[in-house]
């Protein structure tokens, strides 16, 4: 997913923010269901929460960069997806990130919807 950055994203030198890379990476998650007609819960009271995030900086984009946010699943089971997500300028890495989620139902561990996993099993090929 591209992503162009916005004043907002940057600081007062028009770096952007160390916390908009994790936003944009969420932001492309989100997208991937949205470009699916399906949202990201199954209910009021469900959804995916971030467990575990190890996150690399590489380098940093500036106001009016174009920048594009790439995902791989690395594993999953029934209530756990980890994924690898990566942004990049051109062919320069930025960032990286291997991010942990679990489904969570009415304040629980659930498992992870089918129609989820299916889903989410195809990015292994996008990018």
């Amino acid at each position: 997913m591209k992503i162009r950055v916005y004043y907002e994203d940057t600081d007062a030198g028009g770096i952007v923010y160390h916390t908009n890379y994790l936003k944009f990476c969420e932001r492309a998650r989100s997208e991937l269901f949205f470009q699916n007609n399906m949202v990201p819960l199954e209910g009021d009271e469900s959804g995916f929460v971030v467990k575990r995030i190890e996150a690399d900086f590489k380098g940093s984009a500036k106001l009016g960069d174009i920048v594009e946010v790439k995902s791989q699943l690395l594993t999953h089971s029934r209530v756990m997806v980890k994924l690898r997500q990566s942004i990049y300028k051109e062919d320069k890495l930025l960032f990286e990130m291997a991010v942990e989620l679990v489904f969570m139902k009415n304040g629980k561990i659930a498992r992870i919807p089918e129609s989820f996993m299916t889903l989410l099993s195809t990015i292994e090929v996008l990018s």
